[in-house]
């Protein structure tokens, strides 16, 4: 199973997902791929088993992704301060892959309903869901 894990700015939701998923389901090859090379090298760290940064390293991973996962704005045109491309959007929203995006209110998106959940319990949710998926 190939899992995509996109992520912006500081890569902190990315590094969490790599870890648990990592952790869970240790057969998984994780692609994480980061706007930027902070988000990038964050997931790698976390232990990732290839990383790539940038606008065509999100295009070319969708392609080859079972499952996306990142935070909601990966699938919101200019979102994360402006780190996610239309292009960017477009690819995931157009992906055949299954998408798990964590709930996230930030940089003027606000999800109503989640305001009881910390980053902690979605990540986890996240990675029930991958592996529901993979049975």
């Amino acid at each position: 199973m190939n899992i995509l894990i996109i992520d912006a700015q500081g890569g902190g939701i990315g590094r969490q997902l790599v870890d648990a998923i990592k952790q869970n389901i240790p057969d998984a090859s994780v692609t994480a791929v980061g706007t930027n090379g902070a988000a990038t090298s964050a997931m790698l760290k976390a232990g990732a088993d290839n990383a790539a940064t940038g606008e065509n390293a999100v295009i070319v991973g969708c392609r080859k992704a079972d499952i996306i996962v990142g935070p909601i704005g990966i699938v919101i045109a200019d979102s994360l301060l402006g780190e996610v491309t239309p292009k960017m959007a477009l690819a995931v929203a157009q992906s055949n892959a299954k998408r798990i995006l964590i709930p996230f209110n930030h940089c003027d998106n606000v999800i109503v309903g989640i305001s009881d959940y910390n980053i902690g319990k979605l990540v986890r949710d996240a990675v029930s869901e991958i592996q529901n998926i993979s049975m």
